[in-house]
């Protein structure tokens, strides 16, 4: 407990999933934390069911879409009034789409661009001059295992993990001479509605299949790497980046 006391954090995509595990996780270390997404229901119902828990003001949603520059610049200027300067930024708001590359949908490589790629470059880019204004902080970026090898039918989604992979790895030379240390996440497959509404249990075995621990994820095996990099603990860390795949990444790929 205590792991993140005195952190001031903003988790996109906190409010289902893995970024309401590591919301959770957050405010069950002592952060404060704001709960940034654009599902307005279950975000507000998180951050209620979070203060109960905490017996405090630690958690407050915000309407929040990463894609558009002016939400970043009020959004962290209003954490910072709520609960001090952000000192944990955790890029986690993604969105997956299928397609072939001969017929999938470009509107949903753009839309993926714009969330996935787009959002993580805004929000590194908002946070940067209070997180230097205060003596640094810490970055977390949400890639992915398609961020680290390739997978069929996933060409869009990849093409937006892998440029945050090397995103993270640019603004870790940027950014670590001002105290600001910048490392991604790799996760497998993990329970999430987002991995859900893509064949539900059907493809929840299926990927178990393929994992040597021989099951999926879930946001519970996630949340502590984020914790882990938000504290001080990984003080030494500047971009790394840490695959938790149930060992999907230690053979060549992930299905074909």
């Amino acid at each position: 407990m205590n792991r993140l006391a005195g952190k001031v954090a903003i988790v996109t995509g906190g409010a289902q999933g893995q970024g309401a595990g590591i919301s959770r996780a957050f405010v069950e270390e002592g952060a404060k934390v704001v709960i940034a997404d654009v599902a307005v229901e279950p975000g507000e119902l998180l951050a209620k069911e979070l203060c109960r828990i905490s017996g405090g003001d630690d958690a407050v949603f915000r309407h929040h879409d990463v894609s558009d520059e002016a939400s970043w610049t009020s959004l962290v200027a209003e954490t910072a009034e709520l609960f001090g300067p952000v000192s944990v930024l955790a890029n986690n708001a993604g969105i997956l789409r299928f397609g072939e590359i001969a017929t999938g949908s470009l509107d949903d490589v753009e839309l993926m661009w714009r969330v996935n790629q787009m959002g993580v470059f805004l929000g590194m880019r908002a946070v940067v001059p209070t997180m230097r204004a205060n003596g640094g902080g810490s970055i977390i970026n949400a890639s992915s295992v398609e961020g680290l090898a390739g997978m069929a039918n996933c060409t869009g989604y990849a093409a937006t993990k892998w440029a945050i992979r090397g995103m993270t790895k640019c603004a870790a030379m940027e950014l670590g001479g001002q105290g600001i240390r910048v490392n991604s996440v790799h996760p497998g497959m993990i329970d999430t509605p987002m991995t859900r509404v893509h064949g539900g249990d059907v493809a929840m075995e299926f990927g178990a299949s393929k994992v040597p621990m021989r099951r999926v994820g879930h946001p519970e095996d996630i949340a502590p790497v984020y914790v882990f990099l938000a504290s001080d603990e990984s003080g030494y860390m500047n971009g790394a980046e840490l695959a938790v795949d149930g060992g999907v990444t230690a053979t060549h790929a992930f299905g074909g």
